[in-house]
């Protein structure tokens, strides 16, 4: 998810057909890695309750410049467990401290930050104009250096305008915003929004793979950057519901609300050599 209020243009673009999904490369067809589950939640709780304060942090405001439209609160009408082992994140339309629209954004700043591994979340997606949900990463050293200087792996993002699409981007210094480096990957006959989907990078020293579905669709490494690395610090991992903003525009009269983000998992892996 852009830290910067312009829109992301596809470099690497690549919508692909389902006869074209078939053909990539599986993870069963490449040297098999050995990956250790080290943190997960797998948001089982009583329904209406938080998500586990332990695990998750919230960012609380609006316009995280991006122009978004919704304020990010920490109240348990926007981000919940639904008693059923997924954590829901809502938007709603409402004025909320001068938005209009309020919803959620939770992070695991201060709390777990990983460098390198395999983060994988199972999600199902809200859809309509101008709905914007996003399962990223975020260098820890934000505040110290700013971004794009930070690094941003977007694992998962999507325009709820178009939800047959999913896109998997990374920004740095000299390649961000606009110049963000994506690759996007489709459904062929089915959206994101009618069932669940596996959504995953694989982050090591030298590359960081994207993956849907167990599926690899996207693949970066130093040298394929028009700028420097940054990638090898702690990250913290973000997972929210946006409305509105430069990359999706505002929603119009054929959006409803309230919208939900379902996730059912967020796991992470440690390769074990």
């Amino acid at each position: 998810m852009s830290g910067k209020g312009i829109p992301v243009r596809c470099l690497a673009l690549a919508l692909l057909s389902s006869l074209f999904l078939a053909s990539c490369t599986n993870k069963s067809e490449m040297e098999p890695l050995n990956w250790k589950l080290v943190w997960q939640d797998e948001f089982e709780g009583t329904a209406g309750t938080a998500p586990d304060s332990k695990k998750w942090g919230y960012d609380i405001g609006t316009n995280w410049g991006n122009r978004q439209l919704e304020f990010d609160t920490d109240e348990t009408k926007n981000a919940y467990l639904d008693g059923e082992g997924n954590l829901v994140i809502k938007a709603i339309e409402e004025e909320y401290n001068g938005s209009a629209y309020s919803s959620a954004r939770i992070v695991t700043r201060n709390r777990f930050e990983p460098v390198y591994g395999r983060i994988e979340g199972r999600i199902k997606m809200p859809t309509g104009q101008g709905i914007w949900p996003a399962f990223w990463l975020l260098g820890a050293n934000i505040k110290s250096i700013g971004w794009p200087d930070c690094g941003e792996i977007d694992i998962m993002e999507y325009r709820g305008q178009e939800p047959a699409v999913i896109h998997g981007t990374i920004h740095g210094p000299g390649y961000s915003g606009a110049d963000g480096i994506v690759r996007s990957v489709s459904l062929n006959g089915e959206r994101f929004d009618e069932d669940f989907h596996r959504f995953a990078v694989e982050w090591q020293k030298e590359s960081i793979r994207w993956f849907m579905d167990d599926i690899l669709y996207h693949e970066i490494k130093p040298d394929d950057l028009p700028g420097k690395w940054v990638f090898d610090h702690p990250f913290y991992i973000i997972l929210n519901l946006a409305i509105g903003g430069s990359y999706v525009g505002s929603p119009d009269e054929t959006t409803s609300f309230p919208q939900s983000l379902l996730v059912d998992y967020v796991r992470v892996y440690e390769l074990v050599n």
